[in-house]
């Protein structure tokens, strides 16, 4: 059931990687992954190589490296903190008797404030989207409006600026 998506996802991941074309030395990495962990698609923000492993074809091409930030990038609605840019975004799907353990979504960014402002901006926009989410030190717990389970983990990245990492599960 999931691999129509996943095969959208690279699909996606393609044009994304043709129409975000950034060529300063920041890009961000992106992989698509199913049936246990094997990589479908994934692009690498450092070097720009694209690889795709699908059933009838397998390839790899080397593309400029993607910068994704706020615009490319949102949780029904809600963007990332602004002036945010995504470093990688993995897409994990697995097919398990038809059940949506082990698949996911992990996406990891710099943001330009410290955590505990983007963890308040974060907490006001998703509860209004239908997240059920609670401050848990700089961090925000709880559910999408799909009852999925949600994570966003922050940490300082010097004095004025945060790392995070959304996590949503199933």
């Amino acid at each position: 059931m999931i691999r129509p998506y996943l095969l959208a996802a690279v699909g996606l991941t393609s044009v994304l990687a043709l129409s975000a074309c950034d060529r300063t030395n920041e890009g961000a990495s992106v992989s698509i992954n199913a049936d246990g962990g094997n990589v479908l698609g994934a692009i690498n923000g450092e070097t720009g190589e694209m690889k795709i492993d699908v059933p009838g074809f397998q390839g790899s091409v080397k593309l400029p490296k993607i910068k994704i930030d706020t615009s490319n990038f949102d949780l029904n609605g809600v963007r990332l903190y602004p002036g945010s840019s995504i470093k990688n975004l993995n897409i994990v799907g697995n097919e398990n008797n038809g059940s949506d353990a082990g698949s996911g979504l992990r996406v990891a960014f710099t943001s330009s404030a410290p955590p505990l402002i983007v963890r308040d901006w974060f907490a006001q926009r998703l509860g209004k989207v239908g997240y059920k989410v609670h401050g848990e030190g700089a961090n925000l717990i709880g559910t999408t409006d799909e009852n999925k389970p949600f994570r966003l983990e922050l940490a300082p990245d010097g004095k004025d600026k945060a790392t995070g990492t959304i996590v949503i599960s199933g």
